[in-house]
Parts: structure tokens; C-alpha cells; sequence
């Protein structure tokens, strides 16, 4: 089960100087209103993908295409963006648990630079109006894994009772630290819920440092490992580090190294590295199929990779 927010992806192309000229991050995440979305996309000369997302949604969508049972729990409109999402989400394998909300269906701004590496603004829309209420008929009780998004930190309200109710449910679960700028401000939430309730969790490398304060890998692993059972640290083309007490992996990355866009990368990494553990991988076997469905998803501009492509990833399992 993924609990997170219904977001539609909005994927461009653009240089680094027209990022610069945002002000923002690169490679971070900020939130913003609809008008400076528009505004931006007005200034953009690529025609634009557009295509379901949000974090946990993008992982259990890799869930559901490798043919396990996936749910994803979240808040979408009642127009046609809410349609397309939910409709996405079955067409994908995935059971749709979705409140509704009179708000629009929220959006994300991905703007993927030269480089691969992609910027996002984000309005959460009806996303933002999640509550505790929404989760009474979400099927707990069924769920194996629970993953949640980091993004949630900032409803801190929606992102306590998830993982109370996952573990009522006895299910493991797990979280995404979701962006390094996110850590930095909402970090007292995050030690919260990880210390109460986190047994899996998930960052990279910028996260990884802002999270912890350490710089080198193996010391960011460890500091990780001390407050769950499981930490998974992804790296990127240098594959990824995971520590389970006292074993410790080291995960290569997989295929040529050449990348489109960035875009749903982690997302996907967590989708092959909890399918494995479902099915019984060892943590190198989970590694291994996350650094494949990690590979994949950056041949491609957005999170959906190709039909042929998971038949590709499904020959590994």
C-alpha cells in the first residue's frame, strides 16, 4: 500500500538557463500556487508530457507492473484530472483507495534540464486536504508493507495516523525521505515518526547528508541503520548501500549509465527493492531489482516506463 499524494506530472524540457531564471533549487522541490505553474509553461517551449504521479504513487504503480498486489491511498478531484488518475492507476494494477475532493487534483511541474536532472514545483491541490478521516476505509489489515511518502511530513496529522494504523494492521513500514529540502525543513517531524513507527527507510545521497549531517556514504548508512532495521541509502549511477543490523550491502547500478531524465527514479528504485522483499529476495536480490526498475525509468521522460521494457524487468524476477 502507498499512501501519498494524487498528483498529475507535468514533464518539460527546458536549459539551465531558463531554470535559473526561477530562482530555484535544482534538483530540489518547491511548492507553489497553479498561476505560477501556468506561468511557466507559458514560457516554455517544448510541449509538455503529462502523465499520473506523486512519489508513493509512482512506487506502487512499479509494484502493481511487476504483477504484485499494489493499493495506493490518496485524495484526487472530482473533474477529469481525477478521472485520469484513478482510471491510470487500474489500468496499471493498481486498487485506487481514493478520497475525493472539490479541490482540483494536484499537479507537478517537472522541468528535466540538459543534464537529466529535474526541478519540480508542486501544487498539492486536492492533495493538501488530506485528513485521518480518509484512511477509515483503506484496507489496513491486507497490507504487507505501507509506504509513505516523505512529502506528507508537512500533514503531520495524515502522516501519524498512517503509520498507526499501518502498524495496528502488523504491517511493516516503510518511508521515502522524498527531497533534501524537504528534510531540512520539516526535520523534527521526521525524527518523530521514524523513531515511533519507521522500519524501512529510504534516501539518497543529498537527503541522506541533510538528514544525518554526515558527508561520507558509509557514515550516513550507519546513522540511518541506528533509528530502523532497514536503511537503504541510493546513489545513483553508484548504485546504492543497504544495512539491515549487521549486514551490510553494497548495490551496483545497472545498464550504460545513459539517462533522459531523473524523474521518478528513487520512486521506482523503492518499487523493485519492496517487491523483492515481499517475494521473499534476499537484500542483494532487492538491491538488484530496484537498481533495474531504477535504470528503466531514466530511459524515459516521467516515471512510466514502457510495457515491453517491464517485460524486460520481469525476466530478472
Amino acid at each position: 500500500m502507498g499512501v501519498g499524494s494524487a498528483l498529475i506530472d507535468i514533464l518539460v524540457r527546458v536549459d539551465d538557463e531558463f531554470l535559473a531564471g526561477l530562482e530555484a533549487p535544482k534538483g530540489g522541490m518547491l511548492y507553489v500556487e497553479p498561476e505560477f505553474i501556468d506561468r511557466v509553461l507559458a514560457g516554455t517551449k517544448s510541449e509538455p508530457r503529462i502523465v499520473p504521479g506523486g512519489s508513493a504513487c509512482n512506487t506502487v504503480v512499479g509494484v502493481g507492473m511487476l504483477g504484485g498486489q499494489a493499493c495506493f491511498v490518496g485524495r484526487c478531484g472530482q473533474g477529469e484530472m481525477g478521472e485520469f488518475f484513478v482510471r491510470s492507476l487500474r489500468q496499471r494494477g493498481v486498487l485506487p483507495a481514493m478520497a475525493r475532493s472539490r479541490n482540483s487534483t494536484g499537479r507537478v511541474l517537472s522541468l528535466v534540464t540538459p543534464d537529466a536532472q529535474r526541478t519540480m514545483f508542486t501544487y498539492l491541490g486536492a492533495a493538501a486536504t488530506l485528513e485521518p478521516g480518509d484512511l477509515e476505509a483503506c484496507p489496513f489489515s491486507k497490507a504487507a508493507i505501507v509506504h509513505v511518502e516523505g512529502y506528507l511530513v508537512f500533514n503531520q496529522d495524515f502522516i501519524s495516523a498512517t503509520m498507526q494504523r499501518a502498524k495496528a494492521g502488523g504491517a511493516l513500514v516503510s518511508l521515502d525521505l522524498a527531497s533534501y529540502n524537504v528534510v531540512a525543513s520539516a526535520r523534527d517531524v521526521f525524527n518523530e515518526v521514524i523513531d515511533a513507527y519507521v522500519d524501512i527507510l529510504f534516501a539518497n545521497e543529498e537527503e541522506g547528508r541533510e538528514f544525518t549531517g554526515y558527508r561520507v556514504w558509509e557514515d550516513i548508512l550507519a546513522a540511518m541503520a541506528e533509528r530502523v532495521p532497514l536503511a537503504v541509502l541510493k546513489l545513483g549511477p553508484e548504485g546504492s548501500l543497504v544495512k539491515a543490523g549487521n549486514r551490510q550491502y553494497r548495490i551496483p547500478a545497472q545498464g550504460d549509465g545513459r539517462v533522459v531524465d531523473t524523474t521518478g527514479a528513487g520512486d521506482l528504485f523503492a518499487a523493485g527493492f519492496l517487491y523483492g522483499l515481499l517475494n521473499g529476495f534476499d537484500l542483494e536480490g532487492c538491491g538488484s531489482l530496484g537498481a533495474a526498475c531504477g535504470f528503466e525509468v531514466c530511459r524515459v521522460l516521467g516515471a512510466s516506463i514502457a510495457e515491453d521494457r517491464w517485460k524486460k524487468i520481469k525476466e530478472m524476477v
